[in-house]
């Protein structure tokens, strides 16, 4: 069995573009424009490395967000980029069979899964992985907030020998974090946290989701708040405005709601705030069925948790766009 540390960079449509109002067969995230992976023994140790640049096919302006984060130009995707397919082809021979991924955050495994549906392609390969962030903060101070990847290279003292924001890079820098963890424990509480639905240890998205939003750019939490339990809180059916309760805190700046919509019912919703580099606070919404998992699961501990009253702010300035990936 070997460990594939992934990391992966993708384009989004600036908001408003033509790129923006396609209609896809797939609802996706972003597209993959650049993979990067590194191989780990069982007994942790570095062993190869891959990377391919992806030349996108639905998404083909390179958003310049995306560019200046990454470094990325058109021009390189052009020259350098195959096609998704291809790529995929390559990488699966040379991730081999008995893998399990590492990623750092929660994100690549699900674009990439979403990417591969989007190309007709199997997912069933990318089934076994874990948040290596997750892993990391079990065992260190044991919190449960996200914590970034220069963090956690300070924290194990090791330096930056590539580039940040760079898919080859981010996937070596994370190896090295994850040579330095027990894995294999990690793995068994991380698998143990799943079954009872403990969400500060994984945190990932839960069955009977059906709905994902990101936005950008709100002055401070309780602007953010305010805005998901407003103008924001719009029902995944008919679009109309659905009315909340409270916000209930949960670990790792997490919150969730029950809303309601007059005509289709009510909502499980729940937000993670996160630090935009800007300082400004970015919001990642996922809408829940009322009766799924993951709604069951949070109207138990709704009856413990504090709640979280949101009180409107003039400081508030908001820009929605498109879901963006940053890793700082």
């Amino acid at each position: 069995m070997n460990y594939i540390v992934l990391d992966m960079e993708w384009n989004q449509p600036w908001p408003g573009s033509p790129s923006a109002r396609k209609v896809l067969p797939v609802q996706i995230r972003g597209e993959i424009i650049q993979i990067g992976a590194i191989r780990l023994t069982e007994d942790q140790q570095v062993a190869d490395e891959f990377q391919i640049m992806i030349k996108p096919k639905y998404y083909r302006h390179l958003n310049r967000r995306v560019s200046k984060l990454t470094g990325i130009k058109e021009t390189r995707l052009t020259e350098e980029g195959v096609p998704f397919p291809f790529a995929m082809e390559q990488f699966r021979d040379w991730c081999g069979d008995d893998i399990v991924f590492l990623t750092w955050g929660f994100d690549d495994i699900g674009i990439l899964r979403e990417n591969l549906q989007l190309h007709g392609l199997d997912t069933g390969w990318t089934d076994r992985w874990y948040n290596a962030q997750m892993i990391f903060n079990a065992q260190t101070d044991g919190s449960t907030s996200q914590k970034a990847l220069k963090t956690a290279m300070e924290s194990f003292g090791i330096e930056a020998t590539r580039p940040a924001h760079d898919a080859l890079g981010d996937a070596y820098h994370t190896a090295l974090i994850c040579a330095r963890l027990d894995l294999k424990k990690g793995a068994q509480e991380y698998d143990e946290a799943l079954k009872s639905h403990e969400n500060g240890f994984h945190g990932a998205e839960l069955p009977g989701c059906i709905c994902r939003q990101v936005y950008y750019d709100f002055a401070d939490k309780r602007a953010a708040l305010s805005a998901m339990s407003g103008e924001e809180n719009k029902c995944p059916v008919c679009g109309g405005r659905m009315l909340g309760s409270r916000w209930f805190s949960q670990p790792g700046h997490r919150y969730m709601d029950l809303a309601a919509c007059p005509e289709h019912g009510k909502f499980l919703i729940r937000v993670r705030l996160s630090e935009q580099p800007d300082g400004l606070t970015r919001v990642s919404r996922l809408t829940y069925e009322a009766t799924s998992e993951a709604a069951e699961a949070y109207a138990r501990r709704a009856e413990k948790a504090d709640p979280e009253q949101p009180r409107p702010t003039r400081r508030r300035r908001r820009r929605k766009t498109a879901v963006e990936n940053v890793k700082e």
